[in-house]
């Protein structure tokens, strides 16, 4: 049986008795090891230290654990108890006896630590390439790049390798990663949750931040890590009353500030403008009231963060390092942070007397409104893109994020969309410091308009789940032949921007031939209600404009019919016509399908 990595999925099967906390952990240490190539991780709990969270489940009620055997990634610049934090940076690692204040909130819930997660080194940049341990690929599309810095935490979520993640944002690494990875991601008021235990890059601009497959998810995980920590000079108690804390989906009529056309910049991503402008257009007929708000002050805000003085905090976050071995930093990293030794306090009290009048300038733009809306990134560059060209695509990919620290707001990223070739895209609703629930319930209205898939895989414990939300914009197509991931057709599908959902298997009423002819070997499926049995296959999800050509070139007997998988959901997939039968070489019963049989008879 498949489950979502939901955390309400994860606990439900729990409590059924068809999942347990230790095969969830050991079904992600195996998955890890397939998924290597994507440079998630930089440290993968073994089954050893992980074994004493796990015991202690048994000590501890789900009903008062709200996050009971649940598994969350931790990027690595926050500290876990007894596992070296290196921050993106080999030379720099540390093993701290104290695990971070907010890792120990959600220990103390119940949640499992999977382990640490790569990330742009020292937490600079926005992109996930910036980093000794390997560029972070893209869940969706690993041609692509992940974003950052918190690339790792945003692709173990999507990927089904944990069912959230901590990350950091100081200018957008909360967000550009959830956006380019179909996720929701939190971005809490400043000092909501406790900084103690992180690597700082900007210590006064810092927060941690939260990745999620759901609004809910996110709401959940939030209430078990915010909290006034005396021991973190930044951390603030939060002063809304408790009505204003309620998350919920919001209902009633909405007033969103967005940006005028003369503001909008996707960088030459057409895909991505278009997206935007599907998003508004469902936005606006379902009701709600999108007002145009001047993006100039947002804007200029914005251009301090890495154009003003607080470089001058990046570099003091890796002064040791650039005094004592300069050359073990990332060169675009180390670039950008030595610039901060050669500003001056004068620099510092001019810049904040500039952020100060904008401040009331964005305030009053966003007068009257219940947030503002806007893309949460222009483009998604390709990982080729961000090595030729660095500094400016990075800076492009903070247009719409660099000013929301420095502003002192809240921000929830949420995705809203699918490209035409298959790619993520998402808005970010903003608002006043303590808006967090508020956002986040009106976040999840936006899922409710704007429903899509979970994420790319979203595999679960024994095996995977193909999203039950229908997207138009794309179909599920089930395969178990050629066109599986890694063999001789799947070029077929990648071309046309597929993407795979899930593997799984059918319902247990088929059967499997060789067919004749080829290269390449294809096999035929049958339904056969009294002699059947399950088959491995995979779900792909195509764009629906590429469909009509990718169903040309499928050769005879072979076409496509509805499969029942063994969810008991019916999705389109390759069928067999009769005569394909008659004239098959063998009947392959080898258990696992199509891959186990080509790799049994020396084929693969």
């Amino acid at each position: 049986m498949s489950h979502t990595m939901t955390i309400s999925g994860l606990q439900a099967a729990y409590a059924a008795g068809e999942l347990t906390p230790a095969s969830v952990m050991e079904n992600i240490r195996q998955r890890a090891v397939e998924y290597a190539a994507h440079n998630i991780w930089i440290h993968v709990l073994s089954a050893q230290e992980q074994a004493g969270w796990l015991e202690a489940l048994a000590e501890r009620d789900p009903a008062t654990h709200p996050l009971w055997g649940v598994p969350f990634a931790i990027k690595d610049n926050i500290d876990l108890a007894g596992i070296p934090t290196t921050a993106g940076c080999p030379e720099f690692a540390y093993t701290p006896a104290q695990s971070a204040r907010v890792v120990q909130q959600l220990l103390d819930a119940g949640a499992i630590p999977v382990g640490k997660t790569n990330l742009d080194q020292f937490a600079t940049g926005l992109n996930g390439t910036r980093s000794p341990y390997g560029a972070c690929h893209n869940a969706f599309a690993p041609e692509y790049i992940s974003g950052g810095s918190s690339s790792g935490s945003a692709v173990a979520v999507a990927l089904g390798l944990a069912s959230f993640s901590l990350g950091t944002d100081t200018a957008g690494s909360g967000r550009v990663p959830a956006c380019f990875n179909n996720l929701v991601g939190v971005k809490p008021t400043r000092g909501l949750l406790s900084s103690r235990g992180l690597v700082p890059a900007c210590r006064s601009l810092d927060c941690i931040s939260l990745f999620a497959l759901d609004t809910d998810d996110a709401d959940r995980v939030l209430s078990c890590a915010e909290g006034f920590d005396r021991e973190d000079a930044f951390s603030r108690r939060n002063v809304f009353a408790n009505s204003a804390r309620h998350y919920g989906l919001r209902t009633g009529p909405l007033k969103m500030g967005v940006l005028g056309e003369e503001h909008l910049k996707f960088f030459g991503d057409s895909d991505y403008a278009a997206a935007y402008r599907h998003t508004l257009a469902a936005l606006a007929d379902a009701g709600v009231e999108l007002v145009p708000v001047d993006y100039t002050p947002f804007d200029q805000a914005a251009r301090l963060l890495y154009d003003g003085p607080w470089v001058a905090e990046r570099y003091i976050a890796c002064e040791s390092m650039l005094t004592a071995n300069p050359e073990a930093i990332h060169p675009v990293v180390r670039s950008i942070v030595a610039q901060g030794d050669t500003l001056q306090a004068t620099a510092l009290f001019q810049a904040q007397y500039r952020l100060a009048a904008l401040r009331q300038q964005c305030e009053a733009a966003l007068e009257g409104l219940d947030c503002l809306l806007t893309p949460t990134a222009g483009r998604l560059f390709s990982i080729a893109d961000l090595l030729a060209e660095p500094v400016l695509y990075n800076a492009q990919l903070g247009y719409y994020t660099n000013f929301m620290n420095l502003l002192d707001m809240a921000a929830v990223a949420v995705p809203t969309a699918f490209t035409a070739d298959g790619r993520p895209f998402g808005v970010t609703l903003a608002g006043s410091a303590f808006s967090d629930r508020a956002l986040l319930s009106m976040a999840n209205r936006l899922r409710a308009l704007l429903p899509l898939p979970l994420g790319a895989l979203q595999v679960a414990a024994t095996g995977s789940t193909a999203p039950a939300v229908a997207d138009t914009t794309h179909t599920k197509i089930a395969v178990c032949g050629a066109h599986l991931d890694g063999l001789p057709l799947n070029w077929q599908l990648r071309e046309r921007g597929a993407t795979l959902l899930a593997r799984t298997q059918s319902a247990a009423c088929y059967r499997l031939y060789l067919l004749a002819g080829g290269p390449p070997l294809r096999p035929g499926m049958v339904r056969d209600e009294a002699q059947g049995r399950d088959i491995e296959v995979e779900v792909w999800s195509i764009p629906t404009a590429e469909l009509g050509g990718f169903v040309a070139g499928i050769p005879a007997p072979l076409g496509i019919g509805k499969v029942e998988l063994a969810d008991g959901s019916w999705v389109s997939g390759f069928i067999c016509e009769p005569q394909g039968v008659l004239t098959a070489a063998e009947e392959i019963t080898h258990h696992g399908g199509w891959r186990r049989w080509l790799q049994g008879s020396g084929m693969a």
